[in-house]
């Protein structure tokens, strides 16, 4: 089964997009900051990160920075989604960190297709 990881500080945030991949039949886990989201991709072993820029302890650029270095030493490259509002220029500044940057607030369609695009049906 195909296995997401949503990493949200904004807990209605991570519930609703949570809510909306288990009803399509992905497996979730959710992470409210990125410590806890890099400890939960070495648990879990994610297909897919899904992870807000904004968030305490670490952000989802270091998230994201975090995975990188991990794929660069060996480890699986995870495809990274950043869900974002007033960030989004400085994501775009490392392009290579993300395979999807949305906007919030976003339309749960959009998200639904990149994942789709990204690791298939689940």
């Amino acid at each position: 089964m195909t296995t997401i990881l949503v990493v949200d500080d904004e807990y209605l945030v991570a519930d609703v997009v949570a809510f909306a991949l288990e009803d399509a039949g992905y497996l979730v886990v959710t992470a409210p900051n990125g410590r806890l989201g890099l400890e939960a991709v070495i648990r879990e072993r994610p297909d897919l990160v899904i992870t807000d820029y904004m968030m305490p302890v670490m952000n989802g650029m270091e998230l994201a920075s975090a995975l990188e270095e991990r794929a660069a030493a060996g480890a699986r490259r995870i495809p990274v989604v950043l869900m974002t509002g007033a960030q989004r220029a400085l994501a775009q500044q490392s392009p290579e960190l993300f395979a999807a940057i949305i906007d919030k607030p976003f339309v749960m369609s959009e998200l639904m297709r990149i994942i789709g695009d990204l690791v298939g049906p689940p």
